[in-house]
């Protein structure tokens, strides 16, 4: 019963408690509670709508760095690949382009002087050998010890000869001359085919030149076509010879180069130095108005001092002494009184540098060479350097070796053809430098005196495909092949090679009338030889050439 009460009682005291009207303030509060967190949830739910677009963007901003970064990336791996690939084809470029220099140059120094090898049948030689008898080894052995060897034993007294008086000469032009004005002058030098003893036609002419230099305090400073300056394809083989003051730094300076105005002065050079007399650079032997040697004006000089010494000499001699040829001023004749006479060329020289190439001022001229381009241009001659080759290579060769008898057969039958239908583009030094070609080209076992005919055979093959290209290359310019021990001049090595035979490109008739001498030389060619051959039994002739096979 208690328990029943107890629970009536808590049950109504709950009542009481729960019921709204006890608290009026504070459930009447709760619907303003509610929209307050509403619009409080509102707010932040705005918040966080704008936060997650902000970290939206950003991360669409980190994945376009990224994608930048990689095509950055992406870009550069292929500018690498790129950049390798066009290094790769630039140096495959580069190599191609080096060997077909290097083909180049082989081709102009090398292969146009290949020659075929024994086994070469004539046919092969070219239209011009077609249905020509090519005189045997007998024929060629009687025709040289006949014709060539026997008129040629007296070159050695006549050089001989020739070189003391030349000496005696230059010794009474130096006592006439000036030491303070005039050129000083140097000993002689023998050059050419009679120094070479391959000279066969008469008159026998040696060819002495004679260094000069200028005097004191003056200097020559030479320049030639291959030294840097472009020179004009006519002026290749020439250059000039500028005189100046020893003390003078001609490249260092530029106030002869520039006009300095009134106010300015050079302090290396004073005005009196800088500025000459024409008078003065005349009695140097300079062209007119200009600083460079005029080699008209030294043939002058050279005459009348040559005309003086011998005034001076003369009566020590039994003999005259006169200039022979109006165009070679140094061509001098010494006549005897019984009739004989001899002939020999002094002809003045300018050394190039410490080198034995020298500026000459005069050469012989043939009918296809180029006129000079002024008296200020100097024809370099390497005569020297020539003749060291073949003494050079002679020493390799073996006894007897038929080099010089090839030169001289070739150049005998040559010089006849001439004297029959006149003369030609072709001269004796461009005979010598095929065999010089050929010398370089060839073995020395092949240049065996049993093997004459054949070689022979081979300059004239050589002289034909060259004359059928219109190209031979001198021998030195341009020649990378040239023996270390002959100390040439490294500069000319390097040069382009120089085509002798360029004339022929720009003179067609000329070109004609030499290619139709020497097909007309080579049908003539056995009668020439036989003519001055001692007759042979044909079965000897033959018994020969079948040992020979």
């Amino acid at each position: 019963m208690p328990v029943g009460i107890f629970r009536v009682c808590l049950l109504v005291i709950t009542a009481i408690v729960n019921h709204p009207l006890f608290f009026p303030k504070e459930n009447g509060t709760v619907p303003e509670n509610t929209e307050e967190i509403i619009q409080k949830m509102k707010e932040r739910e705005e918040s966080l709508r704008l936060e997650q677009l902000r970290l939206e963007q950003e991360i669409a901003d980190q994945e376009a760095t990224q994608k930048a970064l990689e095509k950055a990336a992406l870009v550069v791996e292929e500018t690498k690949e790129e950049k390798v690939r066009w290094d790769m084809w630039t140096a495959l470029s580069m190599i191609i382009f080096l060997l077909i220099e290097l083909w180049r140059q082989d081709f102009q120094e090398g292969n146009w002087q290949d020659i075929g090898g024994e086994e070469d049948d004539m046919a092969v030689l070219g239209k011009a050998f077609k249905g020509i008898a090519f005189p045997n080894k007998a024929v060629l052995a009687s025709f040289y010890e006949r014709r060539i060897l026997g008129t040629t034993g007296d070159m050695a007294r006549m050089r001989e000869m020739v070189e003391g008086f030349a000496d005696d000469l230059l010794e009474a032009l130096r006592s006439v001359c000036n030491r303070d004005a005039d050129m000083e002058v140097e000993d002689c030098m023998g050059v050419g085919s009679m120094y070479e003893n391959w000279r066969v036609r008469k008159p026998f002419v040696c060819d002495l030149i004679v260094p000069f230099a200028p005097p004191e305090p003056y200097c020559f400073r030479c320049q030639t076509w291959c030294s840097g300056d472009s020179f004009p394809p006519d002026e290749q083989g020439y250059g000039t010879i500028k005189v100046c003051r020893a003390d003078e730094d001609v490249t260092g300076c530029i106030c002869d180069k520039t006009k300095l105005g009134e106010d300015m002065l050079c302090l290396l050079h004073s005005q009196v130095s800088t500025t000459r007399p024409s008078s003065e650079m005349e009695d140097l032997l300079c062209f007119k108005n200009t600083q460079y040697l005029d080699a008209d004006q030294v043939m002058k000089w050279f005459q009348i001092a040559v005309t003086k010494a011998w005034n001076r000499i003369s009566h020590k001699y039994e003999f005259d002494l006169s200039f022979s040829l109006l165009d070679s001023p140094g061509a001098l004749k010494i006549k005897f009184r019984s009739g004989k006479s001899i002939a020999f060329n002094l002809t003045p020289v300018v050394q190039y540098e410490n080198s034995d190439v020298y500026f000459i001022s005069h050469f012989p001229r043939s009918s296809l060479a180029e006129d000079v381009p002024s008296s200020t241009h100097w024809f370099l001659t390497f005569a020297v350097y020539e003749r060291r080759f073949i003494h050079l290579v002679s020493k390799t060769l073996p006894a007897n070796a038929c080099h010089v008898s090839c030169l001289q057969i070739l150049s005998f039958l040559h010089g006849k053809q001439c004297s029959l239908t006149g003369p030609s583009g072709l001269t004796n030094y461009h005979l010598k430098t095929v065999m010089l070609h050929l010398l370089q080209a060839r073995p020395s076992q092949d240049w065996a005196p049993e093997k004459l005919e054949a070689r022979l055979q081979d300059m004239l093959k050589f002289l034909e495909k060259c004359l059928h290209e219109k190209k031979l290359y001198h021998f030195f310019i341009g020649n990378g092949k040239v023996p270390a021990e002959l100390g040439f001049p490294i500069v000319f090595q390097r040069a382009e090679p120089l085509n002798l035979f360029r004339p022929f490109v720009l003179r067609r008739d000329v070109y004609r009338k030499t290619v139709d001498t020497f097909h007309e030389m080579l049908r003539n060619m056995s009668a020439l030889i036989n003519e001055y051959t001692v007759h042979i039994p044909l079965a000897h002739t033959n018994g020969i050439r079948k040992e020979s096979l």
